[in-house]
């Protein structure tokens, strides 16, 4: 099994190209259920999650095609994939490959959108909290679907195909708010959501839904108006770049010190956490189609931080942010809002010397000096990435296992960390 060494010590000087987001290209894949024609996502980055979902999409029926890359174009941007469910023929979603990644349970939007009938699996994914399907049950069953669990499977029909209906979510779901999306596009008359989802892969899904001729208002707003169409149709659609891994490395530079450009990041998908980086001391400046991160020999300012659903500060974000206040000058509260069970990594980062001591759904953090190198492992993907930001500032070497975890959303971490002056490998035994 693979694993992440790190030896920590060098500050981040030169360059990332940010990925296309792993949160945007999943729905927007499942997106392509909707249609017989065919639709191309470029941008779409290499990862474990997104092979994952391509495998679930071919067991439906759908083709997929990744084009060449052209003369000239960098190696370092994402591939460009094609997908056509010319026909589905297979409305079963089956547990050994849904269970491997939560997000592969959104398929049950298109598939009774356009077929009247789903089966899927209920999910696995990460282990994060319970994380539960109800409002994904809820949101479809007001929109006309007759659904059941059996067996460890949701199965859901429509006699007449699904209804336009106001749907309130009585709390905010991005997973929820993205199914209800895709479902609304092909129903009879207007659905109206509130309390929608206002993160940037819901907008980012709606801009390439209404490219296909679905009638959407509101993307990017609380309150989401689609109007159903009879079908879709075929489009192109570039991938907005990862505002999770863009956060990611502005910490890392924030950790070690240093100056490095984000290519391709844009930071209005991510304000308050560079607002956040920027109370903590870090330079964060828009800068030639980028953000530039800048972080020299002064101390690391603490600073609380509470995650909220978009605009907010992102619980993807969170572990990073803890493994920086590790180092900050003082103590910081970290409050987490969204999912109950997301300080895994708590303890693993105590393993570097980390103090931090947890009341609740609250981890209280003293700065300390130092960090030493031990053996660490990965508990999710986040926290996974939180270890190798840490170890980036430890002394010594820091060895981080289970990193399956990280390749599910973290493309060529070691390569673009490395080009940029840190000591990080991958190593098999």
């Amino acid at each position: 099994m693979d694993k992440i060494r790190v030896t920590g010590g060098n500050q981040l000087e030169g360059a990332i190209t940010i990925s296309g987001a792993k949160n945007a290209a999943l729905p927007l894949m499942i997106a392509s259920l909707l249609t017989e024609e065919t639709l191309t996502l470029e941008n779409v980055p290499h990862l474990a999650d997104v092979e994952s979902l391509i495998r679930i999409l071919t067991n439906h029926g759908v083709d997929y095609r990744v084009e060449g890359k052209r003369k000239g174009q960098d190696s370092r941007q994402g591939r460009t994939i094609e997908f056509t469910a010319g026909a589905i023929v297979d409305t079963t979603a089956p547990y050994e490959l849904v269970s491997r990644m939560r997000a592969s349970f959104w398929v049950i939007g298109p598939l009774l959108a356009r077929m009247g009938e789903a089966r899927v699996s209920l999910p696995g994914g990460c282990a994060i909290g319970t994380r539960p399907v109800d409002l994904f049950i809820d949101v479809l069953a007001r929109l006309g679907a007759d659904i059941k669990i059996e067996n460890g499977y949701a199965v859901a029909t429509t006699a007449d195909g699904l209804v336009g209906a106001h749907y309130e979510f009585p709390k905010v779901s991005v997973g929820a708010t993205h199914v209800a999306l895709m479902a609304a596009t092909l129903a009879k008359g207007r659905t109206v959501l509130s309390n929608a989802a206002r993160e940037p892969e819901v907008a980012d899904l709606a801009r390439c839904l209404k490219a296909m001729g679905a009638r959407i208002e509101g993307e990017g707003s609380s309150t989401i108006t689609i109007d159903g169409v009879e079908r879709l149709g075929g489009a192109r659609h570039r991938v907005l770049p990862d505002r999770i891994e863009t956060g990611t490395y502005a910490i890392a530079v924030a950790m070690t010190g240093g100056n490095v450009l984000l290519e391709g990041a844009r930071p209005e998908l991510l304000e308050s956490a560079l607002e956040a980086l920027r109370s903590a001391g870090v330079g964060v400046e828009r800068e030639n189609g980028g953000i530039r991160v800048t972080r020299g020999n002064e101390p690391i300012r603490a600073v609380d931080i509470t995650t909220q659903p978009f605009p907010g500060f992102p619980t993807d974000l969170q572990a990073q942010f803890m493994a920086l206040m590790t180092r900050a000058d003082g103590t910081a509260e970290i409050t987490e809002t969204i999912f109950e069970n997301r300080f895994m990594h708590v303890q693993e980062l105590a393993r570097l010397g980390a103090h931090i001591n947890l009341d609740g759904q609250t981890a209280v953090v003293e700065g300390v000096d130092e960090l030493h190198g031990a053996q660490v492992m990965a508990t999710d993907l986040r926290a996974s990435v939180s270890l190798v930001i840490a170890g980036l500032a430890a002394r010594g070497t820091t060895t981080v296992n289970r990193v399956y975890h990280l390749d599910r959303g973290f493309e060529r971490l070691e390569d673009k960390l490395s080009r940029c002056g840190a000591v990080i490998e991958r190593v098999s035994e």
